[in-house]
């Protein structure tokens, strides 16, 4: 899934510098004062390429993906340049590699990137981020295998590979990458058990994008 995911996004950027696309004598994208925000609304896989280190337990943590929807928000200061926030929640299985289940628990990841859109007036438009986010843990389940868990919020770092591909001019489909880099620090049973673990997901995205 990581490959293919690469793959189709690398392939996008050698083929779009070279292809505008023009409805009439304009600019399918023409940058305009009153068009400045992009909206999109998709579907995003979260894939936790987690690596950890434990006391008190001959264990590593591990965390299953989850797909959710996500909602973002894109300012353009230029037909270039561009600030992205992106929004969205997932809940994730929690465990370990002998089988020891640790529940599960609610991360919520804002994000804002800095981007750089490079064929802003074309059907074809790739991007590329990056940024920072903090990651928040709510609703933590300690489920039925120990007494409770707690995990520590913090800064995260995001780097991001997209396109749109322009359908009119406000109407786009968007494919993205990301990858997020964020370690956290955990304590189980009160700190009987405590656990550095770096999450590091990627995360895969395919939706809508509206241009306003």
């Amino acid at each position: 899934m990581k490959k293919l995911g690469l793959a189709l996004l690398a392939g996008t950027f050698l083929q779009a510098a070279p292809m505008p696309s023009y409805a009439g004598d304009k600019p399918i994208f023409d940058f305009a004062d009153k068009e400045r925000w992009i909206i999109r609304a998709r579907a995003i896989n979260i894939d936790p390429d987690e690596d950890s280190t434990v006391t008190g337990l001959a264990a590593d943590v591990s965390a299953d993906d989850a797909t959710v929807p996500e909602v973002d928000f894109t300012y353009f200061f230029s037909d270039h340049i561009g600030a992205e926030l992106i929004l969205a929640t997932a809940q994730h299985d929690m465990g370990t590699n002998t089988g020891l289940d640790l529940g599960d628990v609610m991360i919520l990841p804002p994000t804002l990137n800095l981007q750089y859109h490079f064929n802003p007036k074309g059907t074809f438009r790739p991007y590329a981020g990056a940024g920072l986010g903090y990651i928040f843990y709510y609703n933590e389940d300690a489920g039925a295998s120990i007494n409770n868990i707690k995990y520590d919020d913090g800064i995260s770092y995001s780097l991001q590979l997209g396109m749109d591909y322009g359908i009119n001019e406000h109407w786009a489909i968007n494919a993205d990458i990301k990858k997020l880099y964020h370690e956290t620090d955990v304590s189980i049973n009160g700190g009987a058990i405590t656990a550095d673990v770096d999450l590091d997901p990627w995360i895969f995205g395919l939706g809508v994008a509206y241009r306003f």
